[in-house]
């Protein structure tokens, strides 16, 4: 059994649930409810974990299992386990030594702060489950200790009880189909083994308010836990057996409407916000962020047909434009939103030209939003124009520079206190691509966009070929200084070739690129951020939080990348139908499958440089589950030859088991 595989709920409100396939929680983010008070942002998390046992005349058998200080696992729940299914939702079998089966079930209702589990046996037994539930009612990104503060006075109803630990702080409600019995406990030294690895606090105390005592017959045991915050659904009933039925009949439905579960795992990360709508960056740690965003809708949004959630996302951004930028990302407590990414605007712009060929089999956009979207594309581009914050301006050569010191504007922006580990100064290649394509967008309502473009164009190739190299540099001007040149290997270089609708690069020195990217670059995880040779290159991604930031883009994999990368390839090899299928064998394919041992249905945002290239990072990741959607629903689509079959990538299984023999 695969017990590092981690699974994920989402509620369309930047809430989730979280954990792993044996149950055993190793972040402080694996947790059974965790909401969002202004969705997305203002996240807490309320409800960890549970202990859980039945009870038989046979004796007492743990279904849980936890690790606390100094590596300790109890109770031994996992040693009963022998299967574990993602779909349609996170699925446990336990056996127990008479061979009976409990199944354990845990379902989001989409729409609202609210996880429902349910327990069944496989055949009839005279047993009792117990289940003791532990809070914490704290940031997601902190930890709780025993303290004094905590209010342990529950309001108790028939098969509901309420909990307020904090005041001013969301409230706790579990609905249940057993009796609930107070007993108020601290459970201290929780370890959390992915925390430690990452230099953080890794030890956490729980309050665990008392048990909820079931008797397992023909219904399923019930246990639900909601909150109330604002602007969420109503929740449907307080019967917890009818709770049950509503929201497993209405999540089948709902989930078993999208194609693969690559489709559906896009659904997770469109979310709330406000009326509107935008996507998160990946959980569990981050919010929505400009970037991710723009850069993960065509996929989650373009590629499946989801053009109204596209829509809603590009207008509600549109407004947020400031001196030709956008915000790389709004704070998640209500701080100020923060304008420090170069490349944020131009991803937007692209996403802005995506969603207008969407339209443009059927007569085009609306008015309204055309007006909106073009305001929006015109007062980047002129902010770029004339010059804005940290640098960004047009130089005489008709390139974009950006950048001064102690800053990080681009992806690549990893920053451990003073230190810029990739400050990328200058003119960075994947910034003029951008560029390039943003004046050839702009240029649908200003011509004198299109000439801004020619000229940038023209400047490209004869700035940034390396021919040492047989590829192009990442920057150029580097540090500021002209002529300067940063001739490190990197993916950027690929958004001159693919992934963008105009291609900065063409020809046999475009073919040159993929073939470098190809052979230095390419994992089955995805593309690394610098060629092995170079001297920077770190091929892990471990230790303290300065050890992983510069490991971050100096050798270390990203499967976003993979979009420019698989586009280029198939572009520069003519863009048949021969070409796609080979791309499909060779790189999307082994991606995903590389993926699903980690997250289940998802992609994730990293991996290390150096094989096997175990996944690292965010589990669950907007712009790597985008891109592969956009390749495989647009990149690698296309009509089949005479007698052929259509290309499509193979699509990730709808289920995902991990079995352990017995």
């Amino acid at each position: 059994m695969n017990h590092d595989a981690e699974w994920l709920e989402t509620d369309g409100r930047g809430g989730y649930a979280m954990g792993r396939a044996d149950g055993i929680r190793t972040r402080r983010y694996h947790a059974l409810l965790t909401v969002a008070r202004t969705p997305p942002s203002d996240r807490f998390t309320l409800v960890n974990g549970f202990d859980a046992w039945i009870e038989t005349s046979e004796g007492r058998f743990a279904l849980s299992t936890q690790r606390y200080r100094g590596g300790t696992a109890a109770p031994d729940g996992v040693s009963r386990l022998v299967d574990f299914s993602s779909e349609p939702w996170p699925t446990w079998r336990f056996r127990l030594p008479n061979g009976v089966e409990v199944v354990q079930e845990l379902v989001v209702r989409h729409g609202a702060p609210l996880v429902a589990m349910a327990w069944r046996l496989s055949e009839p037994l005279e047993a009792q489950l117990v289940v003791r539930p532990f809070l914490s009612v704290r940031d997601p990104h902190a930890t709780t200790h025993a303290n004094g503060d905590f209010h342990w006075d529950a309001v108790v109803g028939p098969e509901r009880v309420d909990w307020r630990p904090y005041a001013g702080l969301p409230a706790v409600t579990a609905i249940h189909s057993g009796t609930f019995t107070p007993e108020p406990l601290w459970y201290y030294g929780f370890e959390y083994d992915e925390e430690r690895a990452r230099g953080l606090d890794y030890n956490e105390d729980l309050a665990s308010p008392g048990t909820i005592r079931f008797t397992l017959g023909e219904a399923p045991a019930v246990l639900a836990f909601c909150s109330d915050t604002s602007g969420s659904d109503t929740i449907p009933t307080s019967d917890p057996t009818a709770l049950w039925r509503e929201v497993t009949e209405r999540e089948h439905e709902r989930r078993t409407a999208f194609p693969t579960a690559l489709h559906r795992a896009a659904d997770a990360y469109v979310v709330q916000r406000g009326n509107g709508r935008t996507i998160i960056a990946g959980y569990p740690w981050f919010a929505d962020w400009g970037r991710d965003t723009f850069i993960a809708l065509r996929g989650l949004c373009l590629a499946v047909d989801r053009r109204g959630d596209a829509r809603a996302i590009l207008l509600e951004w549109a407004s947020h434009v400031s001196e030709g930028m956008l915000p790389n990302r709004f704070a998640e407590h209500g701080e100020a939103a923060e304008y420090n990414s170069v490349d944020a605007a131009l991803w937007y712009v692209i996403a802005v030209e995506a969603f207008l060929r969407a339209y443009e089999a059927e007569g085009g956009v609306v008015a309204a939003d055309e007006a909106s979207l073009s305001a929006a594309v015109g007062a980047i581009v002129a902010g770029y124009s004339r010059g804005t914050r940290f640098g960004i301006r047009v130089d005489d050569d008709g390139l974009l520079a950006a950048g001064v010191p102690g800053v990080q504007l681009t992806w690549m922006d990893a920053k451990v206190g003073d230190w810029v580990v990739t400050p990328r100064i200058g003119k960075p290649v994947e910034i003029q691509a951008l560029w390039i394509n943003a004046l050839h967008v702009a240029a649908r309502w200003d011509a004198s966009a299109q000439v801004a473009a020619d000229k940038a164009a023209a400047s490209f190739e004869a700035r940034f070929w390396n021919d040492a190299a047989a590829c192009l540099f990442d920057v150029v001007d580097a540090d500021g200084v002209a002529g300067a040149v940063d001739a490190s290997v990197r993916p950027n270089q690929l958004l001159a070739v693919g992934g963008l609708p105009w291609a900065a690069l063409t020809g046999e020195k475009a073919r040159r690129v993929v073939d470098v990217a190809q052979s230095q670059l390419w994992t089955p995880a995805g593309l690394r951020s610098l060629a092995p040779d170079e001297p920077a290159y770190v091929g892990l991604y471990k230790g303290d939080m300065r050890e992983r930031d510069g490991a971050y883009h100096q050798g270390t994999v990203w499967p976003w990348l993979a979009g420019a990368f698989v586009d280029a390839w198939v572009r520069v090899r003519g863009g048949g139908v021969t070409a796609k299928r080979e791309a499909t064998d060779l790189f999307l394919t082994p991606m995903l499958l590389h993926y699903q041992q980690s997250a289940p249905g998802h992609v994730g945002e990293i991996a290390d440089g150096d094989a096997p290239h175990t996944p690292r990072g965010c589990p669950f990741q907007a712009w790597s589950v985008g891109e592969a959607l956009w390749i495989q629903e647009v990149v690698l689509r296309a009509e089949p030859e005479p007698g052929r079959p259509k290309v499509a990538a193979t699509p990730i299984s709808g289920a995902r088991r991990v079995r352990k023999a017995g």
